[in-house]
């Protein structure tokens, strides 16, 4: 009889290959997952010395429409959200403790012809997916990520997240505060 021997596998590894494993989920459990206006996607996963965010949008919450911009003026609204994304560092506060810096930021929308996007996305409904790595000297220090979001995206009401990090596995979900305090930072925190 051959023995087989098994490595333990943190909690960590496992969300982190969960992540990584959504895009294979099946047609149905996908579907759970539907486009919904006015509410986004967030996943945190904090590993090593990286954390990396995944957003999941649909366009609308973005740029106000879900096609490819048509007029000057929603071909400015797309540069204008296009450059606010891929400088993620403004977007996302990441605790200072953690001392991160913003790494690659990979954004992906068939509609608006960026990156590779998800061949599935049912016409009329396009959404913006992107993927915002942070590279930091204590990642696993981090407690928060402060969000400028609602403030620089004015369709966003809500946000969905989960997160993965050595203090464990939370899901969060933030709405859009009312009058001025939109304007200012929601704060996604977990751990102790």
């Amino acid at each position: 009889m051959k023995h087989i021997r098994l490595r333990r596998i943190s909690g960590l590894a496992i969300a982190t290959a969960l992540f990584a494993a959504a895009p294979f989920l099946s047609a149905q459990a996908q579907q759970q997952h539907a486009h919904v206006h006015g509410q986004m996607k967030l996943d945190v996963a904090i590993d090593g010395p990286t954390v990396v965010i995944d957003m999941e949008s649909p366009l609308d919450n973005i740029v106000g429409f879900e096609r490819a911009p048509k007029t000057d003026a929603e071909k400015a609204t797309v540069e204008a959200a296009v450059a606010q994304l891929r400088a993620a560092d403004k977007l996302f506060t990441i605790d200072p403790a953690a001392n991160c810096k913003l790494g690659p930021v990979d954004l992906r929308s068939g509609a608006l012809g960026l990156g590779n996007p998800d061949p599935n996305e049912p016409p009329g409904h396009a959404d913006l997916d992107a993927t915002f790595s942070f590279n930091c000297t204590n990642a696993g220090a981090a407690k928060f990520i402060d969000l400028n979001l609602f403030s620089v995206f004015k369709g966003l009401r809500q946000i969905d997240s989960q997160i993965a990090s050595s203090q464990g596995q939370f899901k969060r979900q933030l709405k859009r505060p009312a009058g001025a305090q939109a304007a200012q930072p929601a704060r996604l925190s977990w751990g102790k």
